[in-house]
């Protein structure tokens, strides 16, 4: 029974504190327009202005890159997870959250359920955008729902190693650069905006093995109805390996701050 207390306890603290979180993007509808913006552009270049010259095996470009810019949309979204942590650390919010009879690592699981909840408004608001350009769902809803799943656990995975950098530096600047300068070349170097395939030898062995391509790859198979059991696989081991990582040395990170 006081097991069972106690994780009441802790859910309603994460309950709490992510509401806390969700009233500031309320109060600062700017973090989630500029935040939808980038990959806005990222769609419509790539469709207009490269789409015509990027050869792939499913018709109409948008139909593969849809489903990479998902990816991206989550992966850029979580290390918002970083700064939003490293702001509140030096403004002393944490210090007060602290100072409260809660439970601590709701504060941790607060701040990634906020960027879940931030992550499903821009998957729906690029997805629109989407079917505006071109984009359809032709084998089915449930599958192209399943996709969508695996992106928000995805951007969910990727937001525990955001809040490790945030954790770790001493300001919002460094947590912002530290953040983005790794993961651009993630990006561009996988499935997302081409085939893999079409890219020099050496950089195919990198780029066919890395989280981002498995994921890709997984959501585009399933949007298009083709075979997804081996990347969907690739992508749950990633996020399952990513969280069984990350999330513990979060708390460490944590704890040490708390010091």
């Amino acid at each position: 029974m006081n097991i069972v207390l106690k994780l009441e306890h802790a859910v309603s603290d994460i309950l709490a504190i992510t509401q806390r979180n969700l009233i500031k993007y309320t109060r600062l509808p700017q973090l989630i327009i500029f935040s939808t913006i980038q990959p806005i552009m990222f769609m419509l270049l790539f469709t207009y202005v490269f789409g015509g010259a990027i050869k792939t095996s499913t018709g109409s470009y948008i139909a593969y890159l849809l489903p990479g810019i998902l990816v991206q949309t989550v992966l850029f979204g979580s290390m918002q997870t970083g700064v939003s942590l490293a702001e509140d650390l030096s403004r002393g919010i944490i210090d007060r959250f602290r100072s409260l009879p809660i439970t601590q690592s709701a504060i941790l699981a607060a701040r990634t359920l906020t960027d879940v909840v931030r992550n499903i408004f821009v998957i729906f608001l690029m997805t629109l955008v989407g079917f505006i350009v071109g984009f359809r769902i032709e084998h089915g809803v449930l599958h192209f729902l399943g996709g969508l799943l695996i992106v928000l656990c995805f951007g969910f995975a990727f937001s525990w190693i955001s809040a490790c950098i945030g954790l770790s530096v001493k300001d919002v600047e460094t947590a912002q650069v530290a953040g983005f300068i790794w993961v651009f070349p993630l990006v561009f170097a996988s499935s997302i905006f081409v085939p893999v395939d079409s890219m020099p030898s050496w950089l195919q062995v990198f780029a066919k093995h890395t989280p981002i391509t498995a994921t890709a790859n997984a959501v585009r198979a399933l949007t298009l109805g083709q075979p997804a059991g081996d990347f969907a696989l690739q992508a749950l081991l990633w996020i399952f390996g990513l969280l069984a990582v990350f999330i513990p040395l979060a708390v460490i990170s944590y704890n040490k701050r708390k010091g």
